[in-house]
């Protein structure tokens, strides 16, 4: 990809894979995203550095509205991974920690408890993956889990990206614990596994 302005990259107004459509978010969606939290917080609380404490509605509604700007911005690129037959909230994904200069790109992820083992968090980053490769020109993906958190460095081992390391006591788990975190990347789409 060339050096271009980030601002100025078009990026589609989703993504689809089979079952999901990967949106933006967009104003009016922190009821939505509030009751996916509701439902998944002890999950979310064990491991999301975000989720010390639940979120209002309000609270909800301003992260969607300031990660939508920040979507705009091309600061960060979140995705609420939404089920193509009816709509529901899956869980969130999208590209973090970006520097546009490389570029490289950090896939985060959590999934809705109640779906949890359905494959969707795999069908999804799959498709952001390959986004990132082949459209945003991106050298380096990045995957970074808790190395407690089995389930979600499974995910991160299914697509094929490597371990590169143990980063060892170098965040905080939301109850203020020292942890440990996997660092996981890719550097070429042809590493990717079937999903």
């Amino acid at each position: 990809m060339d050096c271009v302005e980030p601002l100025l990259i078009e990026l589609p107004t989703e993504l689809l894979t089979p079952r999901l459509r990967l949106v933006a978010p967009a104003p009016g969606d922190g009821l939505m995203l509030n009751r996916a939290i509701a439902e998944s917080f002890p999950e979310l609380n064990r491991w999301m550095d975000w989720a010390t404490t639940m979120p209002t509605i309000i609270d909800s509604e301003r992260f969607v509205r300031d990660s939508a700007a920040r979507f705009m911005r091309r600061e960060d690129l979140p995705l609420f991974l939404r089920r193509r037959d009816t709509g529901e909230l899956v869980g969130a994904s999208g590209m973090h920690r970006i520097d546009w200069r490389v570029p490289r790109f950090e896939i985060g992820y959590w999934c809705r408890t109640s779906l949890v083992g359905n494959g969707y968090v795999g069908e999804a980053v799959a498709a952001i993956t390959r986004f990132a490769f082949e459209k945003l020109g991106a050298a380096r993906v990045e995957i970074r889990t808790d190395s407690q958190n089995t389930r979600s460095f499974r995910v991160a081992e299914r697509l094929g990206f490597r371990l590169e390391g143990t980063l060892r006591r170098d965040a905080r788990t939301p109850q203020g614990n020292l942890r440990d975190t996997r660092l996981y990347s890719m550097v070429d789409l042809s590493d990717l596994q079937p999903h």
